[in-house]
């Protein structure tokens, strides 16, 4: 969860490592920090609060290194506060080290350490891992600080992406990972390491990503990796297939309105080089070559977390119907711990924007061992995920820096719906008019979130009448519930209103009791087999003077009736509708967020990447 940045080589390191800061605060804005080191001095800054705030706390200080390491944190151990902020300083101040991540027994390796003298500064399990460092660097034969790494990090459980720096080596980062991202780019005399490519990709293309259990040894012209029984691995460099705008603002007044308005193009380029509605066919490689496991698969279950989850709940309709294969969709971090039956013949779809989320990748670690066939659909390139499953589909949406998802989001159902598709059609489930049909919709899904984003004003509006409300309630049917529980989920990130997604005809089971004339009720009420129903449990709410805002179908003349505010959406097949009705809600959700002077790419309390259990 947390940001990491690293830098060696002839540059000034500060400059380098405040900007790929800022660029991962994302990751996490409770607090943040840098360790430099110069002329044998190690300078430990760090403060409480965001990336602008250590800025302004540097003014003035001791600024020149060539090397140095830095951090923005999402707190685990300890609250936010200067004093748990990373880096943190080894008891004798020699060493400095940053961390991603928890280590689970840091409790017993802390009262070891108390046990032999040593006293803490902190609350968090990093400083107990440094001074548990230094204590075995202290007293092994060889004397060597990546040796005492190495036997530290045998006796430690949990996650971790390490960076560490000593001030008797000048030159030198060692970092390490285990459950958590670490990128290292490769430039011409200079290193550079982070949790992602995002401070990377200004200085260089060429990137080697750590794997689990690999230690690297970097200075300004050399990188060594090895692994835990200190043996060489070849470095496998990858060039980024990323551009320097797409993790700049472009104008907007946030990330999360430029990522909502990039939409009919990241989906564009989801569908882009697959999907040929007037050849009749979708083409892709991770599905075409392993048609036979997916085709003949059991059943297949779907792994994720948040906002994928609901991803993976429209799927499971989608698949459901569509090839008559029966789905289960799970929260990764129950599915690893509830010892869930998994056979040999099953297939795991993971869905994960950064494909790092510690629980999916445990959870797909277990059904790996036995026997699953595991496809991954993720966003990040080079991800833990991407590399761990058998095969898969990118999302190809560009990076996403907004904390709360959108455009992830959208690629992934564009993703399933071509996967769901594909195994249909190759296994007969569908007719050919059918699929024919429904590669036509699927292709003009970009030009109506085009239109949809054309009428964003209107929800604006929308969006100042309501934003002083204490409670909200998203009600959707069939394919659109999932779409409900995806709405109600954005404004509780972006607007910190209470607000609850339920299908609705479950209304009358417990949640009508919520309802009076202060209470707005989203109804999700485009023209499909439900409209009758849901016009129902429209008129059930007005019964109860609740306040109605519909997401409906241009040219419907009844929703209209029943609500208080209306957005229409362009027609399209219910089966597709979920891409285009979640654009309204994430636009309500972000006005709202604008209204109540959030910021609402920084909501308090989350961050993008949950590389934490």
């Amino acid at each position: 969860m947390c940001g990491i940045v690293g830098y060696t080589g002839p540059r000034q390191a500060y400059p380098v490592i405040l900007k790929g800061l800022k660029r991962l605060e994302y990751r996490g804005y409770d607090s943040s920090g840098v360790a430099l080191l110069h002329n044998g001095q190690l300078n430990v800054y760090k403060k409480k609060g965001k990336v602008a705030d250590l800025e302004e706390m540097m003014i003035g200080k001791s600024l020149e290194a060539t090397i140095g390491i830095g951090h923005t944190r999402w707190a685990t151990h300890g609250e936010p506060s200067d004093r748990n902020a990373h880096p943190h300083s080894s008891k004798s101040g020699r060493l400095a080290m940053i961390h991603n991540g928890i280590i689970e027994n840091y409790a017993l390796i802390k009262q070891e350490l108390l046990n032999k003298g040593y006293s803490f500064t902190s609350d968090t399990d990093t400083e107990v891992l440094l001074n548990f460092i230094e204590d075995i660097h202290q007293h092994i034969e060889s004397g060597s600080l990546e040796e005492a790494l190495r036997i530290a990090l045998k006796r430690v459980s949990g996650a971790y992406c390490i960076l560490l720096i000593d001030q008797n080596d000048p030159e030198t980062i060692i970092a390490a990972r285990k459950g958590s991202p670490l990128v290292i780019g490769i430039g011409k005399g200079e290193h550079f390491l982070a949790s992602d490519a995002s401070p990377i990709i200004e200085y260089t293309k060429e990137v080697v990503y750590v794997n689990d259990y690999e230690l690297a040894i970097v200075k300004p012209d050399e990188l060594i990796l090895k692994n835990l029984g200190n043996e060489k691995i070849t470095p496998f460099i990858t060039k980024l297939d990323m551009e320097l705008a797409a993790i700049e603002k472009g104008g907007y007044e946030h990330f999360m309105i430029k990522e909502i308005f990039e939409q009919p193009s990241t989906i564009y380029d989801c569908l882009r080089g697959r999907l040929d509605a007037a050849a009749g066919m979708i083409r892709m490689a991770g599905v075409d070559n392993h048609i036979e496991q997916l085709t003949n698969a059991n059943r297949i279950m779907i792994v994720a977390c948040g906002t994928s989850w609901h991803a993976g709940l429209v799927a499971e309709y989608i698949i459901e119907e569509l090839c008559r294969i029966p789905v289960e969709v799970e929260y990764a971090s129950e599915f690893r711990y509830r010892n869930p039956i998994v056979n040999k013949g099953d297939v795991i779809i993971a869905i994960s924007q950064s494909g790092e989320t510690a629980d999916t990748l445990v959870a797909l670690e277990k059904a790996k061992e036995n026997g699953a066939f595991i496809f991954g659909i993720v966003n990040a390139v080079g991800s833990s995920i991407a590399r761990l499953s058998n095969a898969g589909a990118y999302t190809h949406a560009g990076p996403e820096i907004g904390v709360a998802s959108t455009k992830a989001f959208t690629g992934q159902l564009a993703v399933l719906m071509m996967v769901a598709l594909t195994i249909a059609h190759h296994k007969k489930t569908i007719t050919q008019e059918r699929y024919q049909a429904l590669l036509n919709e699927l292709q003009d899904i970009p030009e109506k979130v085009a239109a949809i984003l054309k009428n964003a004003e209107a929800l604006r509006k929308m969006a100042d009448k309501y934003k002083d409300a204490s409670d909200f309630l998203f009600l959707g049917r069939g394919y659109n519930f999932p779409i409900a529980l995806e709405g109600a989920l954005k404004l509780k990130e972006i607007s910190y209103i209470h607000a609850e997604g339920y299908p609705a005809a479950e209304m009358k089971h417990g949640p009508i009791a919520l309802v009076d004339e202060n209470l707005p009720v989203v109804f999700i009420a485009t023209n499909d087999l439900y409209h009758e129903k849901i016009i129902s449990n429209m008129q059930e709410i007005k019964a109860r003077k609740g306040k109605i805002i519909s997401i409906i179908t241009e040219g419907d003349t009844t929703s209209p009736k029943l609500s208080h505010d209306y957005f229409t959406i362009p027609p399209v097949d219910e089966l597709i509708a979920p891409i285009l009705t979640v654009i309204p809600l994430q636009l309500l959700s972000y006005y709202v967020g604008i209204a109540k002077g959030i910021d609402v790419d920084k909501p308090r309390n989350l961050a993008k990447s949950v590389t934490v259990e």
